[in-house]
C-alpha cells in the first residue's frame, strides 16, 4: 500500500506505509497553499507515524492530547490550566528528559497528539546560578530537551519547545533604540552568561529536528504581579534597576498561541515575544499609574550593575514579523500589558 501525498515542488511523493501500532499525529488538509514539512519516524514503536506541518493552515478536528514537561515550573503549570480552559486533555511527563527510557514510557502511556517543553534549568533565584552549576545546566538545557526533540521525531510528534530570546544583544547592525530587531534566521552573539550560551548551543541543534517548533521567550510577564518569576515582579522589589528597552512575552497572549501553534503543527523557529520594546521604567511608570501611586524606584547603570550581579545580562529587541504574520491580531508590547495586566489588576482610579 502507498499514501500518495500532493508537493508543491515534486507534484507528487510515495512512500510506503508498513502496519503501525500508534496512530499518526492529526493531519491537516493539504491546499496550494501550504509549505509542507513531512518526516517519518523510525522508532520500532511507531514506524509509520508521520507529521506534516504548515505555514498557513487550519487546525484538524481530531481531539487534541498534550504531553506536557514543566508540571512544577511557571509556564508548564500555566499550560495545564490553559488545556482545562479549553477543554484539551493533557498530561505532564513523569520522566526526566535526559532519560531516553522514561520518555519512552510517558509517550507510550500517554500516546499525545503533540509534546510541550516548558521544562529546564534557569537558576534560582536568577541564571547566576548556572555559572556554578554547569553541569546541571548542559544536563537540562542541551542533554535533556535533544533527548526529548529525538525521541518525539522517532515517535512522529510535534515538540513545542519553550526556550529563550535571551541570546542576543544590541550590536552595530541591532542599534539600541533602532528598530531593527534580530531574526529568526540570525545566529546568536551574546554568550556574557552560561545559561545563555547552553540555550544558543541547543537551539542551533535543534535545527536539524524537523518535527520541533522553538519558542524564543523573553523576560516572560503575566497578570499574576505575586508570582515571583515575573519581570513586573522583580523589578518592582529590586533595589535599583537598570533602564533598557527591551522585547518581551505577555504570557497571558502568547501562551494561548502557543497552543494554537501546536494544532497547526508549526514548526521551526519563532520570536514568542510582543512587537516592539519596552524600558523598565516605562513599566514601573505603568505600574504606578495602575497599582500603586506611591511607588518609587531608583536607576543605575549597565556598569554599576554589572558589580552586584555574576553573569551579564542580555538586552535586546527581536524581530517578530514572523509571529504577527501568522497571528495579526498580536497586540503590541505596551497594549498587550494594559490589556492583560496592568487594567486586570488596577488598583488607582481611571482618569477622566
Amino acid at each position: 500500500m502507498v499514501i500518495l501525498i500532493p508537493n508543491i515542488s515534486t507534484s507528487i511523493l510515495l512512500l510506503p506505509k508498513p502496519p503501525s501500532k500508534f496512530p499518526p499525529n492529526p493531519q491537516i488538509p493539504i491546499s496550494k497553499h501550504q509549505s509542507l514539512i513531512l518526516f517519518k519516524s523510525k522508532h520500532p514503536h511507531n514506524p509509520s507515524s508521520q507529521i506534516m506541518s504548515s505555514q498557513q493552515n487550519k487546525p484538524s478536528t481530531k481531539p487534541f492530547k498534550f504531553l506536557i514537561y514543566g508540571k512544577t515550573g511557571w509556564i508548564g503549570g500555566l499550560l495545564g490550566t490553559l488545556c482545562q480552559t479549553q477543554s484539551i486533555e493533557y498530561h505532564y511527563g513523569s520522566g526526566r528528559l535526559e532519560s531516553r527510557d522514561t520518555l519512552i514510557a510517558d509517550i507510550d502511556a500517554v500516546k499525545p497528539t503533540h509534546v510541550f517543553n516548558a521544562a529546564g534549568v534557569t537558576g534560582r533565584p536568577n541564571v547566576d546560578w548556572c555559572e556554578t552549576h554547569k553541569v546541571e545546566t548542559i544536563r537540562a538545557n542541551v542533554v535533556g530537551t535533544l533527548t526529548l526533540a529525538d525521541v518525539c521525531r522517532e515517535y512522529g510528534l510535534v515538540l513545542v519547545n519553550f526556550a529563550t530570546g535571551c541570546i542576543f544583544e544590541y550590536d552595530l547592525e541591532h542599534p539600541l533604540g533602532s528598530g531593527v530587531g534580530f531574526k529568526e534566521e540570525d545566529s546568536p552573539n551574546f554568550v556574557g552568561s552560561f545559561y545563555s550560551k547552553t540555550k544558543a548551543m541547543v537551539e542551533d541543534l535543534l535545527k536539524s529536528y524537523e518535527n520541533v517548533c522553538t519558542l524564543r521567550v523573553r523576560m516572560p510577564i503575566s497578570s499574576d504581579l505575586t508570582n515571583p518569576r515575573n519581570f513586573i515582579t522583580k523589578i518592582t522589589r529590586y533595589e535599583k534597576v537598570v533602564d533598557i528597552p527591551n522585547s518581551m512575552t505577555v504570557l497571558d497572549e502568547l501562551l494561548p498561541i502557543s497552543i494554537e501553534m501546536a494544532k497547526r503543527n508549526l514548526t521551526g523557529i519563532y520570536n514568542f515575544t510582543n512587537p516592539g520594546c519596552i524600558s523598565h521604567n516605562q513599566i514601573l511608570e505603568m505600574y504606578r499609574d495602575y497599582i500603586d501611586p506611591k511607588f518609587t524606584w531608583k536607576n543605575f547603570t549597565l556598569d554599576e550593575q554589572a558589580k552586584v550581579i555574576i553573569a551579564p545580562r542580555s538586552n535586546n529587541e527581536l524581530d517578530t514579523t514572523k509571529l504577527k504574520t501568522e497571528f495579526p491580531e498580536l497586540l503590541s508590547i505596551k497594549d498587550s500589558l494594559i490589556k492583560y495586566v496592568f487594567e486586570p489588576n488596577r488598583k488607582t482610579p481611571k482618569t477622566a
